[in-house]
């Protein structure tokens, strides 16, 4: 289960990207017009700072990279530093690559996998289709000078509770997704901030992995 809640929370992350959110709520008409006009607008990729607050730890733990989706479930997450990590779906299969230890985790999608049920949570959530069955969501408008929306997303999924508990999220003024914060089950944080969001086609080939020659390959989940 920890295992899964770790691959979850790397792709819960990917959300921000297309979600939104604003000192009284908008009502719900204007709260699904900004959804479409998000979902017109949408990100195709960008570069990540991401902290992870932990609460017996002084200092958060820090990583950076760039990600990278294209609806409806497919998507990529490139994490740089000192322990890289590489997580694609192309939508039939997971893929986690650490290129430091040679190994790679391959978990399948579409067979009745515990992942399925989550992957298509957070999927709806990347493409924006049908969002309000899977997270109850809140949003209002920013004032200027700083502008945008504030968007608080809560899980309405038991599998989707369990990793977490509440996402929120600020979008500016060009409906881009800024910077994201997640609340944990166990009350740990991750802050994530987004820079350089493109709209620019994704080739194919982006969401295609081959572990190189030499890779440790396991499947954690036995299929």
């Amino acid at each position: 289960m920890e295992r899964i809640r770790r691959i979850l929370l790397m792709v819960a992350g990917l959300i921000s990207l297309t979600s939104f959110a604003t000192p009284a709520p908008l009502p719900d008409s204007e709260v699904k017009n900004l959804l479409a006009r998000i979902r017109e607008n949408r990100i195709t990729q960008a570069d990540f700072q991401e902290q992870r607050v932990i609460r017996l730890m002084k200092k958060p733990l820090v990583n950076s990279g760039r990600v990278w989706f294209q609806p409806p479930n497919k998507f990529r997450r490139e994490v740089k530093g000192n322990s890289p990590s590489l997580t694609v779906s192309d939508g039939q299969q997971l893929w986690i690559y650490y290129p430091n230890f040679k190994s790679a985790e391959r978990y399948p999608l579409g067979k009745r996998s515990p992942l399925d049920s989550t992957v298509a949570a957070i999927n709806s959530a990347l493409n924006l289709e049908n969002i309000e069955n899977t997270f109850q969501i809140t949003a209002t408008k920013i004032d200027p000078p700083q502008a945008g929306y504030e968007l608080a997303l809560i899980p309405r999924t038991a599998s989707m509770k369990r990793v977490f508990q509440k996402l929120e999220l600020h979008i500016n003024d060009q409906l881009r997704a800024e910077r994201t914060e997640m609340l944990l089950p166990n009350g740990d944080r991750i802050v994530t901030t987004y820079s350089n969001q493109t709209r620019a086609p994704v080739p194919p080939s982006t969401f295609e992995f081959k572990p190189p020659p030499g890779t440790d390959i396991t499947t954690p989940l036995g299929q």
